[in-house]
């Protein structure tokens, strides 16, 4: 029974309006939020799409087909269409029809069917046929050890999701991990929905947090909760000194247990916190066939101790040798942190069959409501090219038009007018250029931050930064990505990575940690009007609607 005032619109692409204004809209969000990815969450109408992922990730944390068509129908202003229902009702039951499993008395893994059919079906695929031993009986294949990850990658790109159900290896004990900080009720209920008990299909998946709602600190109450040896994958040496002072200030953990695996240190211990670049580090000279550990010789850390346990900051920067190595490693928890999922290389369903499916999925605004991030108001400003800076960029070449409106002097003037109306904010300017940023440092006689500065200064510029001492900095794109500076409010972008959705959250997140006294940030982009960067924009701005920020675009005075 369909009612007008109901707040959903189902549609036939599996698309779903939500509409604000109807009194069962919170109820509406809260149950879309199990089973449909939001795509735009704007003033008046929320947009989410129900897709064989979202429906995969619904059927791991129980949801049956059943209770989607329901929620959907008793929510729906109008029918909902049949082969919306159907759709629905095929793609769940499509989980956990395959199953990797462990023989209990030779300890192999398998995978196996009640339906011999599908697996036959399955069987037959090139890709697939490749990654499967001996058949054992009707309906059981044997699997290698070593092939567990690409296995369910492949069966993924079929349809067909795997329930891997094989178990993980307790891994070598890990003393004095106990957590000493209180967790918040939502960092508790996502650490629950990872560890699911530590039966064998917990302890793997994706919990994902706005930046500054505390990811770091569930981590450290995973791997108290796993008792175990860990690695901490992490996007930076800054992000590395970050998760160290976590580990030494809210676990029993001591210092000689916590090494650094990096360019300047290669320190192995219990607790291990390695970086991307180091672990993506490749020989020069060596052909695209190589053996992966001869190409990437750091990837062996994988392989190098007794891990129980793989936290994976940042999940959805993962190149792609750490997933090579990821499906390696499927004996292990894995347990990925981030700010969201959008993958530019659209390799979400990787991430899903390797580190596992999302857990636990905490929307922006609702934690803002909750006071746990700061609240945010987010301003475009459009500045105009001379007539002379025009002319160039008409006759350039299109590979160069961008960086020509990204770096335009048009927006230093607007630059200094931001600057002055938050005089005494705690400002960060983010910028991709580093001509631009170098120019901007000196004219604002500021510090500046990027990938060319050293470590130890680098750390002395946060911690001024977080100090107080000084109240400006200028970084680039290497403080995109877990850097903690919870006093800073005023975030000024000058330019970016084309229309990069993944770094407009993480340039958001850097000025959304809660403030000492309650007050809120303000996320200004400087964008050169009438170019290719205006386009650009279009599309970083669309992560902002999907959280629900208002966008105010304005013109430079």
């Amino acid at each position: 029974m369909t009612d007008p005032t109901n707040p959903l619109i189902v549609q036939g692409d599996l698309s779903v309006l939500a509409e604000v204004a109807s009194p069962r809209f919170e109820e509406a969000r809260s149950q879309l939020a199990r089973f449909a990815e939001l795509e735009k969450a704007p003033e008046h109408i929320h947009t989410y799409r129900i897709t064989p992922l979202s429906l995969w990730n619904a059927a791991v944390a129980g949801l049956s087909s059943g209770d989607v068509a329901a929620t959907i129908t008793d929510l729906a202003k109008y029918p909902v269409a049949p082969s919306v229902l159907a759709e629905v009702h095929d793609q769940m039951s499509r989980y956990g029809r395959l199953r990797l499993v462990r023989d209990h008395d030779t300890a192999a893994l398998a995978l196996t069917s009640a339906e011999p059919a599908l697996l036959e079906e399955v069987s037959r695929d090139k890709q697939v046929a490749e990654l499967l031993g001996d058949r054992l009986d009707g309906n059981r294949f044997a699997v290698r050890a070593g092939d567990r990850g690409v296995l369910k990658q492949a069966l993924i790109r079929l349809g067909w999701p795997a329930a891997d159900e094989a178990g993980y290896e307790r891994g070598a004990r890990l003393e004095g991990a106990e957590l000493t900080a209180e967790l918040r009720s939502y960092q508790a209920d996502a650490l629950a929905a990872w560890w699911a008990q530590g039966h064998d299909e917990g302890g793997n998946g994706v919990l994902a947090l706005p930046c500054g709602a505390g990811k770091t600190i569930i981590g450290l109450a995973a791997i108290a909760t796993a008792g175990t040896h860990t690695l901490i994958v992490v996007t930076s040496i800054s992000s590395a000194h970050q998760w160290r002072r976590e580990l030494l200030a809210k676990t029993n953990l001591t210092d000689d247990q916590i090494g650094e695996y990096s360019g300047d240190s290669k320190e192995i211990r219990p607790v291990t916190i390695a970086t991307y670049q180091v672990l993506t580090w490749a020989k020069r000279g060596m052909g695209a066939d190589a053996d992966m550990f001869d190409r990437h010789p750091h990837l062996k850390l994988f392989d190098e101790r007794g891990w129980g346990l793989v936290i994976y900051d940042e999940v959805h920067l993962l190149p792609a040798p750490v997933f090579r190595a990821t499906a390696r490693i499927q004996a292990i928890r894995r347990l990925g942190l981030t700010a969201t999922l959008v993958r530019e290389d659209g390799k979400e369903s990787d991430v899903f069959s390797l580190i596992g499916p999302k857990r636990f999925d905490a929307p922006w605004k609702e934690l803002e409501a909750m006071g746990w991030v700061a609240p945010a108001s987010c301003t475009e400003v459009r500045v105009n090219l001379t007539d002379e800076q025009r002319m160039t960029y008409a006759v350039a070449e299109p590979a160069e038009r961008h960086r020509l409106a990204a770096t335009t002097p048009s927006k230093l003037v607007a630059l200094d007018a931001l600057m002055e109306r938050h005089k005494g904010d705690r400002i960060l300017v983010i910028g991709q250029f580093l001509d631009q940023l170098a120019t901007v440092a000196e004219r604002l006689g500021a510090p500046l931050i990027t990938g060319k500065t050293s470590q130890k200064v680098r750390d002395e510029r946060f911690e001024a930064f977080r100090s107080g001492e000084i109240d400006v900095l200028i970084v680039s794109k290497v403080a995109n990505f877990s850097i903690d500076l919870p006093e800073a409010n005023v975030a000024i972008q000058i330019s970016g990575q084309f229309g990069s959705r993944q770094e407009e959250a993480q340039r958001l997140g850097r000025i959304m940690r809660p403030k000492a006294e309650g007050g809120s940030a303000e996320f200004y982009t400087i964008v050169a009007a009438e170019t290719v960067e205006q386009s650009f924009a279009l599309n970083r701005q669309r992560f902002l609607a999907e959280q629900g920020y208002t966008y105010t675009i304005v013109d430079a005075a």
